[in-house]
């Protein structure tokens, strides 16, 4: 559900493994799937075009055994209304998207049964319709029980992924995956975005690179604050993991702002702010990156002529 960047990359990998995949798509893009295949360019998986049954009418797919929920967070309500049709009794829905209340979003409008907790590690754009290009990133899949734990579905999940190609594991408690990722987008898509440059700049100059950090800290400040049980040295490992990174590479949140696209502004910083504020987190890295980029939230603004 959503064929791109993210969707594209990964459903691609599956339709290449023979899975029976059908993309959910729309506009030019679905008309390229329905045309030529989806054509994957990527550093870790390779290119390959594969054939794959389009459509932008879930209703005419039926019950499935898995939908990877991909689109943009503002559009969650709305895509999870849609996808009524696609669930069975044993369907599992699996949200790889940015930010930490993508599962809570869909489990409010389907049910929780259904939906399962997971965090995508990938850098992966829609460069044009029907052409998916992963850039960065380890292409790395986790999933677990919201709730906690693992299970008999989270593990068939996890043997599908991998026998696809996707590097995939099981985490005790997603919620701490979730937000170790929030803690690296918030940062590495709030700062490519915000000085326009890919990451390897960012993390030469010192004093920016001092602000990536302390944009990290803040988000972990909430997460404990909301009694997320984030390891000690949790930065520590993020920044790590980002210093290991194609120099060159940027986040979605940079893509879209280029492309006079909407932001994910509220999903990201803008609910780093809003909990920080109601847990009594002060949030100054994160409210300056929110309130340079709040121009931009609904796509390139229209400037006012001299």
């Amino acid at each position: 559900m959503g064929a791109g960047g993210t969707g594209g990359y990964f459903g691609g990998l599956l339709a290449r493994a023979g899975e029976d995949v059908t993309f959910i798509a729309r506009g030019a893009h679905l008309d390229a799937l329905r045309a030529r295949g989806l054509t994957v360019k990527s550093r870790v998986s390779g290119d390959f075009t594969v054939s794959a049954r389009a459509t932008g009418d879930p209703g005419e797919v039926g019950p499935v055994d898995l939908i990877l929920f991909c689109v943009k967070s503002y559009d969650t309500e709305a895509a999870a209304e849609r996808i009524r049709p696609l669930i069975g009794p044993e369907t599992v829905v699996l949200p790889v998207q940015n930010g930490i209340d993508g599962a809570e979003r869909i489990a409010r409008v389907i049910g929780g049964e259904p939906v399962l907790g997971g965090v995508a590690l990938v850098s992966s754009i829609l460069e044009a319709p029907g052409l998916v290009v992963q850039s960065a990133g380890p292409g790395r899949i986790i999933v677990g029980e919201l709730a906690g734990g693992t299970s008999a579905r989270v593990e068939r999940v996890v043997g599908t992924l991998a026998h696809a190609g996707i590097p995939a594991q099981a985490h005790p408690d997603v919620r701490v995956a979730l937000w170790q990722k929030f803690l690296f987008i918030c940062a590495f898509s709030g700062l490519t975005a915000l000085t326009r440059l890919p990451i390897g700049p960012i993390l030469a100059c010192p004093e920016t690179a001092r602000l990536y950090r302390d944009a990290m800290f803040e988000v972990e400040a909430v997460g404990r604050a909301e009694g997320v049980r984030l390891p000690r040295d949790c930065v520590d490992q993020v920044h790590a993991m980002t210093e290991k990174l194609e120099p060159w590479s940027r986040g979605s949140l940079y893509y879209d702002l280029a492309a006079g696209r909407r932001l994910e502004l509220e999903t990201l910083h803008g609910a780093v702010v809003s909990r920080g504020r109601e847990g009594g987190v002060a949030t100054p890295v994160s409210f300056a990156i929110y309130a340079a980029l709040k121009p931009y939230a609904d796509g390139a603004p229209v400037l006012p002529s001299p």
